[in-house]
């Protein structure tokens, strides 16, 4: 498993100019560096402000690095793990995205996750606006394990939402995870396909789909947080998935979306191994932007 410090590499290489030897005691750090710094690793820009407004006004007896800890875990708040629910019969997950942000992987790596504690997962593809476009999902289920259900290109994708639940229902499986076809929040057409979706499988099972998680792509940094907002006013997001964070750059987008979209940032993905979508913790992010993470 990659750890969170090797993820963070290359965001940590511009935030920790704020406190490299040459730099010397943050106090004698220029507030224009300091801003460009955050800025540039795709901190927000009233985070940003305030931050340097907190820390131009500390006194000089308060370690700065501890207080900017402090301010960056604030903002991030509280992660609780997250749990496979039971009682549901079952539990279905719809996952959204735009093209190539991940959604695919983030889905199998989920069912390896819930076959480990037990569970059995079903992988339900329903990306029929591409030729073969479940075709990857159905290799990665033989991988994986699982049930699969999926649909030909230009098949409804409501109607192959529904036959995975009722697949589900009938197989006892549980959860249901389902990897929609990835979209440009611009092209209305297909963003309309989503509450359709939504309507067909809760037709199903009432309730259905329980959750509704996007997955966002770290290299995009504050443009993904903009395409989750326009996916959110079309279908209710209820949790986070980030994405290829081990190669970006960006990783300060992370707190535009935890307080621009107001839903918790549930799993990050560390790597591209089956065991590289972990349980997004705040304390292991914010220590391994310094450096400071035992996990390294």
């Amino acid at each position: 498993m990659v750890a969170w410090v090797t993820a963070l590499s290359k965001t940590r290489s511009i935030i920790k100019q704020v406190f490299s030897p040459s730099v010397g005691d943050m106090d004698e750090l220029n507030v224009e560096d300091l801003e460009e710094i955050l800025l540039r690793s795709d901190v927000p820009a009233r985070l940003t402000m305030e931050i340097v407004d907190k820390l131009e006004s500390a006194p000089r007896k308060v370690s700065r690095k501890e207080l900017l800890r402090d301010l960056l875990l604030d903002e991030l708040g509280d992660a609780q793990p997250f749990e496979w629910p039971s009682g549901k019969n079952p539990f279905v997950l719809l996952l959204l995205g735009v093209n190539g942000s991940g959604k695919t992987t983030t889905a199998a790596k989920l069912a390896h996750m819930a076959m480990g504690q037990g569970l059995k997962p079903m992988l339900c593809g329903s990306d029929t606006f591409r030729a073969a476009g479940s075709s990857q999902l159905k290799l990665w289920s033989e991988k994986v394990g699982c049930d699969f259900v999926g649909g030909e290109m230009g098949a409804d994708a409501a109607g192959v939402a529904f036959n995975a639940v009722d697949a589900a229902l009938a197989k006892g499986c549980d959860p249901v995870v389902v990897d929609s076809a990835g979209r440009m929040h611009t092209k209305t057409p297909l963003m309309d396909e989503l509450p359709k979706m939504c309507r067909a499988m809760n037709k199903k099972l009432d309730g259905a789909p329980h959750e509704t998680w996007m997955v966002l792509d770290a290299f995009l940094g504050q443009n993904a947080v903009i395409q989750a907002q326009q996916f959110n006013k079309v279908v209710p997001i209820t949790g986070i998935v980030i994405t290829k964070l081990d190669g970006s750059s960006k990783a300060g987008f992370l707190f535009s979306v935890r307080s621009e979209l107001n839903v918790p940032i549930l799993f990050t993905g560390l790597g591209e191994g089956e065991d590289d979508l972990v349980p997004f913790d705040p304390v292991e992010f914010v220590d391994a932007l310094f450096g400071d993470s035992e996990n390294a």
